[in-house]
């Protein structure tokens, strides 16, 4: 399963419908991303430090649509502040996992194996 992790609490906003842009330097290779896992960590990640193995799964979303980050869209992403030259994913279909257990965190777009996520319907 394709998977995004992010940082606590911003995962859990996610999946509680608090967050609906998810705002990132980069964008997919391709729209839409349907059933993409969200799991939640602790820490930021970089190059010299890729993974989080203490991750968890917490929603399951799709990506339609992406557009440049605008100022008026800072209370959708959950952030404290805009910049210029950033790109908004818009969150659709959110289904929050109720019985998420350990995951890798890592960068970018990732495969995980998840057997079977409980998303709430």
């Amino acid at each position: 399963m394709l998977a995004l992790s992010i940082v606590a609490p911003h995962g859990s906003n996610i999946a509680a419908g608090k967050k609906v842009l998810e705002v990132r330097s980069w964008r997919p290779e391709s729209l839409p991303v349907r059933d993409l896992l969200i799991v939640e960590n602790s820490m930021f990640l970089s190059a010299e430090n890729p993974i989080d193995f203490d991750g968890r799964p917490v929603a399951i979303v799709d990506v339609e649509e992406v557009h440049e980050w605008q100022p008026s869209e800072e209370e959708a992403a959950c952030s404290n502040g805009w910049v210029p030259g950033y790109w908004a994913w818009s969150l659709s279909n959110v289904r929050p996992i109720t019985n998420g257990g350990a995951l890798p965190a890592k960068r970018k777009l990732y495969e995980v194996e998840l057997t079977h996520p409980k998303a709430s319907q």
